[in-house]
């Protein structure tokens, strides 16, 4: 269903749900797009109230009350930016109230919290905008036109690889942070379903295969050198039914901090994206390598083109299936095994845990479309096999 166009001209009330920590994020962009007169920020949602110099100037209406929020500032639009485990049911309170909603990634810890979300979206009528930002880049469908081509060939599958570097600090820095489930409920952070999911959604959609049926089978590898529930060190290796492997790697544990990327093979040469920096290079047989820069539509300026012009969305909730599928998958896997002590060290001074090889290793993994185990990783168990069909139960 599509949502009731709003009149152009006059600037779309918004609330946020979390102002700290990534929120903070969409605070300054929320205010560019204000500047630009497209919005106005009418509300502010925090079990602890911002003070004015943390927001840094003048506050607007606040309230723990998320619903009692939209409908004492008239919200056309929320931005929810808040822990993994409650968006389901801040969707589903604006989807009530005939909100319009940015909800960040990712879009819910389960598969079946998913669909609740996604179903209670759509029945409402409503326009619902998933933040993979990544899935902006005017590259996607720029690549996607390459591969359609025949530019690099004939396809041969897609692989990613994120190398991250993150202090023991960072899995402390919430509750929930590096938690699989808390107080009985699925949080699911881990390293391909949050800091690097980027990877994983930008990585589907270069295929073609972003819808849960497009997914036929999961194999998942989960580690952890820190000390906590989730995975820190991952790799994941999707089937689909278009054919060719979706394996992406991904560690928080690297030597040194390195750009994620997703990496195209085609039989006849490659498509490296930087999805970041929205940088590309493409090499081919027969050519000299070709450098290309894309620009980027921000998500929460598309959702109001969206709603006053008539834009397509960019990512809805539909075209997050085959990512929730993912997630699903690491969910139902066996917990994250924990690295033996002599596969890791901690950085002096750093605060920081480092597996020595892995950056090579997640490489690797893009480059072959194989799994930490089939690179000879001595501290890599065989993937786990689901069932062929993933279930969403």
């Amino acid at each position: 269903m599509t949502a009731a166009r709003t009149g152009a001209g006059t600037p779309l009330p918004v609330v946020l749900a979390g102002a700290r920590g990534h929120g903070r994020w969409h605070v300054a962009n929320i205010r560019r797009l204000q500047d630009k007169g497209l919005v106005r920020l009418a509300g502010v949602c925090e079990l602890t109230p911002l003070t004015e110099d943390e927001f840094g100037g003048e506050l607007p209406e606040q309230s723990s009350d998320f619903g009692a929020l939209l409908e004492s500032t008239g919200a056309r639009i929320a931005v929810v930016c808040t822990p993994i485990p409650t968006h389901t049911d801040l969707a589903l309170a604006a989807a009530e109230r005939g909100v319009h909603l940015l909800l960040e990634k990712p879009p819910a810890p389960s598969y079946a919290e998913f669909r609740r979300m996604a179903d209670g979206v759509a029945a409402a009528g409503i326009a619902c905008q998933i933040g993979f930002q990544s899935l902006g880049s005017h590259a996607v469908p720029a690549i996607r036109e390459l591969v359609a081509g025949g530019a690099i060939g004939r396809p041969l599958g897609i692989g990613g690889a994120g190398a991250w570097v993150r202090p023991e600090a960072y899995f402390r820095r919430a509750p929930w942070a590096g938690r699989r489930r808390l107080n009985g409920v699925d949080v699911i952070d881990g390293a391909l379903t949050n800091p690097l999911a980027h990877a994983v959604a930008t990585a589907l959609a270069l295929g073609g295969s972003t819808r849960a049926e497009d997914v036929t089978g999961i194999e998942t590898e989960l580690l952890r050198a820190n000390d906590i529930e989730s995975d820190d060190t991952s790799c994941v290796r999707v089937t689909t039914a278009r054919g060719g492997p979706v394996t992406v790697a991904a560690t928080l544990c690297a030597e040194r901090a390195d750009e994620p990327y997703v990496l195209v093979h085609g039989s006849s040469g490659r498509i490296t994206f930087w999805y970041k920096q929205d940088r590309v290079l493409v090499q081919r047989a027969g050519h000299g390598p070709q450098e290309l820069q894309f620009g980027r539509t921000d998500l929460l300026e598309n959702l109001v083109a969206h709603l006053t012009e008539g834009t397509p969305l960019l990512v809805t909730p539909d075209g997050t299936g085959a990512f929730m599928k993912v997630v699903e998958a690491i969910r139902r896997a066996p917990d994250p095994a924990p690295l033996p002590a002599g596969a890791w060290h901690r950085v002096p001074g750093e605060d920081r845990r480092v597996v020595p090889g892995v950056d090579g290793l997640v490489a690797a993994a893009a480059d072959t479309l194989s799994l930490y185990s089939e690179l000879g990783a001595p501290w890599a168990r065989p993937a786990e096999h689901l069932p062929k069909e993933v279930s969403t139960r």
